[in-house]
């Protein structure tokens, strides 16, 4: 049996990994729940799966949870600093780490520290840390497993490859040439910058083919996500970002794939649905059943991939660039999108004042080349104080 901790478990990939548990109670129980303030539907979870321990974020909220739940010999906390804290309990023997955004990079990093192997749905932290978070993973010995559908795609294509090795001198040699990582292209692919100046929040929330949060799906609408998604693959699989290649494909099927040195590609596909790639993170490194809808390639006569569109969709551009930079820049590209969507959401910017707020934050911001975890920290709150 394994026992799970869900970070962001009231979230989208929270409740479908518990989808996956509620299927396989024989293998897995839930130990933890972590949320940030649905409190009702965190009780309801709670309830359910009888948990060690909850955690609202929300300190409003504690009391609610806490006089609901105390009967039923679960253990109540609230507050980030709490949630951080649950990761050192030596019952928990994985941590699903999906809180949205910034937020989830102390909670995951306290997890890596006390040795529990991580399933990691969070792209930020890799964004933000991942040169500190895949050496303290190094580091503690601890497996990062992905969780996002391409990451996992390319994870599943390189099981079975030697993709890194060192010679006899120590040079490091790879078999990977580069990395093809797939993208829908979100609700408005094909469209010109002139068909998005007056685009409205509901139309941005409408993804042809995931049913995901409303932060994930407006960058997934402005091809942020898959930004952030090149630089959580640079660190995910020590892949240089100019070998990472992101390819349009409508049809969501080929979730990614690998190319190697001989031109073989091996890709992973699937019927787009998150509960796949989570189910396989917590199983790894066997597969188990699953009752999931099957790929049908009769429904999908044809399977299309295009270049993306990155002088109309600037935030993947910007993404390139901030890796490129490197050092601090990835997280003041990081904080200033979570600024911006949060503006777009409250209607006081527009859809394509997002990118133009994101480039004018990594312009103005402090450069830090080599930074410290203190100095990421900083850069965070300095980039979401100046808005």
């Amino acid at each position: 049996m394994k026992r799970i901790a869900i970070l962001g478990s009231t979230g989208s990939i929270g409740t479908q990994a518990l989808n996956v548990i509620r299927r396989h109670r024989d293998l897995f129980a839930v130990e933890v729940l972590c949320a940030g303030s649905n409190a009702d539907l965190l009780i309801q979870q709670a309830l359910e799966f009888e948990p060690n321990a909850v955690a609202i974020a929300d300190d409003s909220q504690y009391e609610r949870v806490k006089e609901t739940l105390w009967s039923h010999d679960i253990k109540v906390f609230a507050g980030m600093e709490s949630i951080a804290d649950l990761m050192e309990m030596e019952s928990i023997d994985m941590v699903l780490a999906s809180i949205v955004g910034f937020a989830g990079l102390r909670p995951t990093l306290r997890a890596i520290e006390h040795g529990k192997p991580i399933a990691l749905a969070n792209k930020e932290t890799m964004v933000v840390a991942g040169s500190i978070v895949t050496e303290a993973a190094m580091r503690h010995h601890v497996p990062i497993l992905p969780v996002d559908s391409e990451h996992s795609a390319i994870f599943q294509s390189l099981v079975g490859e030697n993709a890194l090795w060192e010679d006899e001198e120590g040079v490091r040699h790879t078999s990977v040439d580069k990395i093809l990582l797939t993208a829908s292209g979100g609700p408005f692919r094909g469209r010109t910058r002139a068909d998005l100046e007056d685009v409205t929040l509901e139309q941005a929330l409408k993804h042809p083919n995931w049913s995901m949060g409303r932060k994930v799906t407006i960058d997934s609408a402005t091809l942020m996500n898959k930004g952030l998604e090149v630089i959580e693959a640079r660190w995910l699989f020590d892949v240089p970002a100019e070998r990472i290649e992101v390819l349009v494909h409508p049809q969501s099927v080929v979730h990614s794939m690998v190319q190697y040195i001989d031109g073989s590609i091996k890709a992973q596909l699937g019927v787009p649905t998150m509960e796949t790639p989570i189910q396989y993170a917590f199983s790894f490194p066997e597969r188990i059943e699953s009752h999931l809808p099957r790929l049908d390639f009769a429904q999908y006569p044809s399977l299309t991939f295009e270049k993306p569109d990155m002088e109309t969709f600037r935030c993947l551009a910007l993404a390139y660039e901030a890796i490129r930079r490197g050092g601090n820049m990835p997280c003041v590209m990081n904080a200033a999108n979570e600024v911006a969507v949060q503006m777009f959401i409250e209607g006081k910017i527009s859809f394509l004042g997002i990118a133009d707020y994101v480039e004018q934050q990594m312009q103005r911001a402090a450069f830090i080349s080599s930074p410290t975890l203190d100095d990421l920290f900083g850069t965070d709150a300095e980039v979401r104080q100046s808005c």
